[in-house]
């Protein structure tokens, strides 16, 4: 996969196209049939299924509907709470918000940026009902833990696995460990369908809810299985499919998946390596894989030694003609987690990590010059500024 010439800017992102989109959606035109749960949105499912071990998939307009739909099928509701980092994005607290419970923060670990579990399991109390664990950039968090915790106290265990297709923690796939699971194929992710995501339901138990809640509170599933004798209203729910033009793209993308992921994991792996020197002189801290964990290369970062010195490194690649960004604002120190969430002790790790992240360029046509002026340039910088 070429990029382009070393003398031309360098996003911070450029959706990968694999080449086959445009025949399919033409396909899905010809065959009329362009909403949710046709030819298309069946094959993904099914390939969904495939690549992540979970029982069921299914598509969805976003990652936000499908962590809505998690909450319901957790039932959540007014007076509940559900403990999330406040590193994250802001959809999976906003999903809990709709149903009328709390966000309740808690804490990540520095070395990963993934949620604390032994923070977790502080923060639980009689009002509880979920856990929701991010993996953050595709790295696991410690589910065997989660779990635990979940399993105890008899709480739903929900991953925010947006980054995470084809990331695994010992031989699992991520968004597939917990009882219910949510994967983005926003345009940003590393197969994408523009928007678009996928709920993953593990817990066989949900299934039957859950494709009632997904169809507008119907029971259209039942009935196009000839289950009932009657399409009709018999329980909460929404619109939370996708059409089958976006399904029809995104099957394109999750045939060339593997490809692309290894492409990623390998740009991922060439920038680990280079930073190594960095890391061990105490000028940067590179991302940390947990134990059995098996990235899929959809973020690298590094943290800086103060968020001074990141404004300086962005604007230092910048003028270069490299786009690096900050990544998540901490959700309880924003207006919306002031008004609606509450925060769990000291977060004084999401917040100083939250002000010294940066990340770097990463697609899977990033070429190999491109990598190597990332590096350059980025190495140069946090020499010369720190």
């Amino acid at each position: 996969m070429a990029g382009a010439g070393v003398s031309e800017p360098i996003p911070f992102n450029r959706p990968f196209v694999s080449g086959r989109e445009v025949d399919y959606l033409e396909r899905a035109i010809a065959a009329r049939d362009l909403a949710g749960g046709g030819e298309f949105t069946r094959r993904c499912q099914e390939r969904l299924r495939e690549m992540t071990g979970s029982p069921l998939a299914l598509l969805s307009h976003s990652a936000t509907g499908a962590l809505e739909a998690a909450m319901m099928l957790a039932e959540l509701g007014p007076g509940d709470e559900a403990i999330m980092p406040s590193f994250g994005y802001p959809t999976m607290a906003t999903a809990a918000v709709r149903q009328g419970a709390t966000p309740v923060f808690v804490e990540i670990d520095p070395g990963t940026l993934n949620v604390d579990p032994e923070r977790v399991a502080a923060a639980v109390g009689e009002r509880t009902k979920a856990i929701v664990a991010v993996h953050y950039g595709g790295l696991a968090c410690e589910m065997g833990r989660l779990g635990a915790i979940a399993a105890e106290r008899g709480l739903a265990l929900v991953e925010d696995a947006a980054h995470c297709l084809l990331a695994e923690q010992d031989g699992r796939a991520l968004g597939a460990i917990g009882d219910l699971g949510a994967i983005s194929f926003h345009e940003t992710k590393n197969v994408t369908s523009g928007e678009g995501g996928v709920l993953l339901v593990n817990d066989p138990a949900l299934a039957e809810r859950a494709q009632v809640i997904w169809d507008k509170g119907t029971n259209r599933s039942q009935f196009l299985r000839g289950e009932v004798e009657r399409y009709t209203w018999v329980d909460v729910g929404s619109s939370f499919g996708a059409s089958d033009l976006t399904a029809a793209f995104l099957l394109a993308q999750l045939e060339a998946a593997a490809e692309v992921t290894a492409r990623r994991r390998a740009i991922w792996d060439r920038y680990h390596r280079a930073f190594e020197e960095l890391e061990r002189e105490g000028r940067a801290q590179r991302p940390a894989t947990p134990p059995g964990s098996v990235h899929n290369g959809h973020v690298y970062y590094l943290v800086l030694p103060s968020e001074e010195i990141r404004s300086v490194f962005i604007e230092r690649l910048r003028a270069q003609g490299i786009a690096t960004v900050f990544h998540f604002v901490p959700l309880h120190s924003s207006p919306a987690g002031q008004r609606f969430g509450r925060a769990e002790g000291p977060l004084g790790h999401t917040e100083e990590m939250a002000g010294r992240l940066v990340r770097l360029p990463l697609f899977a046509d990033l070429g190999d010059a491109e990598v190597e002026r990332v590096i350059d340039a980025a190495r140069a910088a946090v020499l010369e500024l720190t």
